[in-house]
């Protein structure tokens, strides 16, 4: 078990690094527009929250990749994992036209969700350019899925790295209308964001067209195999379409409370912005870690060396627990000051001191949950994953968030209590599907 620690946290290094790098962006977005306009940080609140489903849709389907293109890695055949790209980026077109028509409808339902009134204005242009971002966010998932897959972390952290520097100075120059550029504020924000999608589109394809090590992976995907291409194509839409609603599934439930946060009015929502940025200070750590898991685990099975993929499962969780421990004392200790550093409004930074504490609870569920979905994942095993995130996270979670947040009136702490316990029985359930699926 000693060689699973290091070699995750080898592999997965790189990729806590790119989603470290995600965080930082994250936490600059929010900093920067809840320091121009607290209403602009509740319209962001509510628009990220929806907008980020679409995107961790398009995550999860590319996870697909992982358990079909895995295995061939295993096997050392390089040109049969090319192969699937080919397959993957033609399934990932019908992606792209389903989330951009929903996403267009979410544009057009936007007064239906009893939002405040003085936030439709700022929401309206900000969600257009998320929307136009798609398809590059969907081609920028599929070409990290895939240099992750193949072993080539660093890759995706270089990537990553260099187009969230480039947002951050986007993002300054635009909302505070610097270098003779206009003040656009939380619009500003959105362009800077929709041009990284882009940078990182570009540059993935750039580095998978013209690098020698990847031309085996080119060879195989430029292979005019209909049979073989119509093969993988059914494989991954059956992998992938499960895989996206599961995680969708698994997300939304901190995404679609902030429906329920925006009845509680604009400084509940902006608070549950900033706890939104927090928790991914956690949980993008977590990825990186689990994505290692599921990489290993989907080459094991290639191999079919079953152990392996207990023993590496075991280590990835231990890591992520050690992780949790150091990251989780600091935030306890500096609660009080969180909500100051994205927010000048008092009433904000109370709530966010009184909304970590669930934040912090639930970090051992969350924790294991991670892990085991990700080996999961990296079997293939997505439908019966689906169905256990459907009742963990909407018949448990959303209706135990309304219960304690809207109809008991704990607010936005009871909204947050709910989460501690949708993620234990999340882990309790993976667990049960992982011990009946995994060959003995």
């Amino acid at each position: 078990m000693p060689n699973h620690y290091s070699t995750l946290i080898k592999l997965g290094t790189p990729i806590v690094v790119g989603q470290i790098g995600n965080l930082v962006l994250n936490f600059a977005d929010t900093l920067m527009i809840g320091h121009h306009s607290t209403t602009e940080l509740a319209a962001a609140s509510f628009v990220n929250g929806i907008f980020v489903l679409f995107v961790l849709f398009s995550i999860g389907f590319n996870f697909a990749l992982t358990p079909v293109a895995g295995p061939f890695i295993g096997r050392n055949e390089k040109e049969e994992a090319g192969c699937v790209m080919r397959s993957c980026l033609e399934a990932n077109v019908i992606l792209i036209l389903v989330l951009t028509a929903l996403a267009i409808a979410f544009y057009f339902s936007l007064p239906f969700f009893g939002q405040p009134e003085e936030l439709l204005p700022l929401m309206r242009p900000y969600l257009i350019v998320n929307i136009l971002s798609i398809p590059f966010a969907v081609i920028g998932c599929q070409m990290k899925q895939f240099f992750d897959t193949i072993g080539s972390t660093k890759i995706s952290m270089y990537v990553l790295v260099s187009s969230n520097i480039l947002n951050i100075i986007g993002n300054y120059l635009l909302i505070y209308g610097k270098a003779g550029l206009p003040e656009l504020g939380l619009l500003g924000a959105g362009i800077s964001t929709a041009s990284s999608r882009l940078v990182i589109a570009i540059s993935f394809c750039i580095i998978f067209f013209i690098g020698k090590k990847f031309r085996v992976y080119l060879n195989g995907a430029m292979k005019n195999d209909t049979y073989k291409k119509k093969k993988l194509f059914i494989q991954i839409n059956k992998l992938g379409w499960t895989s996206a609603i599961q995680s969708t599934i698994e997300c939304g439930a901190f995404s679609l409370v902030a429906i329920f946060v925006g009845w509680l009015g604009t400084k509940p929502l902006a608070a549950h912005q900033i706890m939104l940025t927090a928790s991914m200070f956690f949980y993008n750590i977590y990825l990186g870690i689990a994505t290692a898991i599921s990489i290993r685990v989907s080459h094991f099975a290639g191999m079919k060396e079953w152990k392996s993929i207990i023993d590496v499962t075991k280590s990835g969780f231990f890591i992520i627990i050690g992780i949790a421990a150091v990251m989780a004392v600091p935030v306890y200790l500096f609660r009080h000051d969180i909500g100051g550093l994205f927010s000048d409004d008092p009433i904000v930074g109370q709530l966010v001191a009184v909304t970590i504490i669930p934040l912090i609870l639930y970090q051992i569920s969350d924790a294991f949950q991670c892990s085991i979905a990700n080996a999961l994942r990296g079997l293939g095993e997505m439908k019966h994953l689906m169905w256990a995130a459907f009742f963990a996270y909407f018949v448990v979670s959303l209706p135990l968030s309304w219960l304690l947040g809207n109809h008991l009136g704990f607010g936005l702490v009871g909204i947050w209590y709910a989460f501690p316990v949708c993620l234990t029985v999340a882990g309790v359930l993976y667990f049960i599907i992982l011990k009946v699926k995994l060959p003995r």
